[in-house]
Parts: structure tokens; C-alpha cells; sequence
């Protein structure tokens, strides 16, 4: 039998009504808010105050100059709360900040060589960053996300990173929270980040999208949402084997994608290399490709620092052997090194968007922001 909805549940429910059609392209007016999600001009107008107070709406001025009351339009309060994004790489950390309408507020990295560093001594240094950026952003912070280059399990906890040997079932986003004060801290596969990143920049619904670095990965897209596999795994397209009798990877195999695509592979942008490396992704790609019938590829990360001929082996590789008469749209991100990291903050922001109920309390506002 089904369970009638409290009033809780849907206030809940109607906060984030209202604030998603605050959050869209056209502003809206109370009146607005009202004629497009049915409620009644009162409910909105209750709903704004709290979403006003909470600081996730703000009313600008109203514009003068037509017939009748001029109506104030509504728009996410860029002052409201943020989310922090933080990245553990195999040879950086960094931190960025992203307010509600997606604009980045504040951002740093700095060079870190975690091949043979314990988590600890790694999560200082990120730590240290975190509080740094929110320092410099001075918004008040919803929660924080971490990207890492491995598998993360249903909870929550880094299983293995093959490139990070010593981190090895790591509670990531506990340890984090620790160093900063409570902050809801999260952890999630680098890979898949950038490809929400993508996404929400307008990326395509159904596509793969690659990171390369050190080592590589992907995420997968599907009607617009992400693919995580059973037990968060999907992606790991880096360990697809290409030659059997290759050279030995770090995850114990031989002949993985990252032996050839990977950077240290790509080292000094070689021609030759590069050649290989877009073949070798290539000849991966068209097994999963065909697998998930997916018609767009996106190539992130470092990628498109290598410039015009790897994607072209790419796209000649696919288009040899996909079977598709649409063929394969195959492109570089326009987001770069940073996608995972703006993945990260921006995955807060959506959250926030998605449920702003939880950041409200009766008629107050939860604290949040830097730790002190």
C-alpha cells in the first residue's frame, strides 16, 4: 500500500520545483515560478522567501518602463552555497570552487608525486589546498567531492588506484572530511566526473568520454546520466588489454590501453607514439562502441594537447571498424585537465539544486562554509 506524502516531503519536494525553474534559462518572476509549476502564487512566494533566506535565490531589481506592476525576476544567488571540487592525481592535487549559476570562483593545483606516497601525506597536502581555495572563493560551502583515479565501491571507499599502489581500501572522503572541519566530503572515480563535466557543459547524452593521463579511464554516459557498473567499475577502459604480449602494466596485467595511450607512453609528443596511441584507443574503443552502441566519443583529460593526429587515428580506427552508417562522433573535450575537478564541485551544486530541502532547517538555514 502506498504511503501518502508528508507535508515535509513535499515542501521538499516543492523547494526544489521552484528552484529548478529559477535555474533555468529564462528568468521568472514569482508569477512565473507560479504559471509554470502550477503551485499558487502564495506557495511560490513562500517558497522564495525560504529559498531567499537560505541563500539560494535572489531578486533582482524589477524592470520599469512597460504598463502594469513591473514583476522582479528571480536568479541563483551567486553569493549562495558553493561546492568545492578536489582531485587526487598520480603527480598533482587541486581544488576549485563552483558557485550555483557554474561559474568557478576560485582554483589551484600544485604538483604532488603520489607513485609511492602514502594516502596521508597526500590528503595533507590536499587539505591544505582545499582550505586555501575556499579561503579564496570566501562563499559559504555545501559540501565537497574528490575525484580519484580509481575504482570507488558502492560505499564510498577507494577500493584500488593501479597507479597509486599504496592506496588500497581508503576511506577518501571520511579522511578529508576530518581535515576540514565536518564538511560533507565524497569521493568519486576521476573518469566519471569528467564525464558529468561534460555533460552538464552540453556534452552529448549517450558517449564516451576518455580522460588520459598517467593513466587512463572512462566514463560512461546513458540518456544523459552516468554508468557506473554494478560495483562502480564501468570505464576502466585503460585495462583493456590491445596486446597480449605487450609490455607489463602496473595492474599486474600485460598489453593494457595505458601502455601504449598513457602519458608516460606519450612522453615528448612523439609522432610516432601518438600515431600508435590513437590507434591503440581506437582498436579499444570499437568494442565498447559496439558493446553499448553509444554515438559519440569524447577524448579529455590530456588528450587534446596532442593535437590533430591523434585524433585522426581515432576516428580512422573507429570508422574502419564500427559498424555504423551514422558513424562515430569523435571530438576532443573542451574542458580539458580540469573536467574532473569541475566535476567534482559542480556534482555539490547539483546535488544542491536537486534537493535544496536539505540545506534548510524549519525556517533557518544550515551553516556551512570553510572550516575554521
Amino acid at each position: 500500500m502506498s504511503v501518502p506524502a508528508g507535508q515535509h516531503t513535499v515542501r521538499r519536494h516543492n523547494l526544489a520545483l521552484v528552484l529548478r525553474e529559477v535555474a533555468g534559462p529564462e528568468p521568472l518572476s514569482r508569477a512565473g515560478v507560479a504559471a509554470r509549476t502550477g503551485l499558487t502564487r502564495g506557495t511560490v512566494s513562500s517558497l522564495v522567501e525560504e529559498l531567499i533566506a537560505a541563500g539560494l535565490v535572489a531578486e533582482l531589481a524589477a524592470e520599469r518602463g512597460g504598463p502594469g506592476r513591473p514583476a522582479s525576476p528571480l536568479r541563483l544567488d551567486p553569493s549562495g552555497p558553493a561546492g568545492l571540487g578536489l582531485e587526487v592525481g598520480v603527480e598533482a592535487v587541486g581544488a576549485c570552487v563552483v558557485d550555483l549559476s557554474g561559474a568557478v570562483r576560485a582554483h589551484r593545483t600544485t604538483a604532488s608525486d603520489h607513485r609511492d606516497d602514502a594516502p596521508d601525506a597526500a590528503l595533507a597536502r590536499l587539505a591544505s589546498l582545499a582550505v586555501d581555495v575556499m579561503a579564496e572563493a570566501a562563499l559559504p560551502i555545501a559540501g565537497a567531492t574528490v575525484a580519484i583515479p580509481g575504482v570507488i565501491g558502492p560505499d564510498g571507499v577507494l577500493e584500488r588506484a593501479p597507479n597509486l599502489p599504496r592506496w588500497v581500501d581508503v576511506d577518501v572522503g571520511s579522511a578529508l572530511s576530518e581535515r576540514l572541519g565536518g564538511l560533507p566530503v565524497r569521493a568519486g572515480n576521476e573518469a566519471d566526473l569528467a564525464a558529468l563535466a561534460e555533460r552538464w557543459a552540453g556534452g552529448p547524452a549517450d558517449a564516451i568520454v576518455v580522460s588520459g593521463g598517467i593513466g587512463v579511464g572512462a566514463g560512461i554516459l546513458l540518456g544523459g546520466a552516468l554508468f557506473p557498473g554494478a560495483g562502480g567499475r564501468a570505464g576502466e577502459i585503460g585495462h583493456v588489454v590491445v596486446d597480449p604480449d605487450g609490455p607489463a602494466c602496473h595492474c599486474g596485467g600485460r598489453g593494457c590501453l595505458e601502455t601504449v595511450a598513457g602519458l608516460e607512453a606519450l612522453a615528448g609528443g612523439d609522432a610516432d607514439a601518438v600515431r600508435a596511441a590513437g590507434r591503440a584507443l581506437g582498436i579499444a574503443l570499437t568494442g565498447a562502441v559496439h558493446l553499448l552502441d553509444v554515438p559519440a566519443v569524447v577524448l579529455g583529460g590530456d588528450y587534446p594537447g596532442c593535437g590533430p593526429p591523434l585524433l585522426e587515428a581515432v576516428r580512422a580506427e573507429l570508422a574502419a571498424r564500427v559498424f555504423s552508417r551514422a558513424g562515430v562522433d569523435v571530438r576532443f573535450s573542451a574542458l580539458g585537465p580540469d573536467a574532473a575537478l569541475r566535476g567534482a564541485a559542480t556534482a555539490v551544486v547539483q546535488a544542491v539544486l536537486a534537493d535544496p530541502g536539505r540545506l534548510i532547517v524549519g525556517n533557518g538555514v544550515r551553516a556551512t562554509g570553510s572550516p575554521s
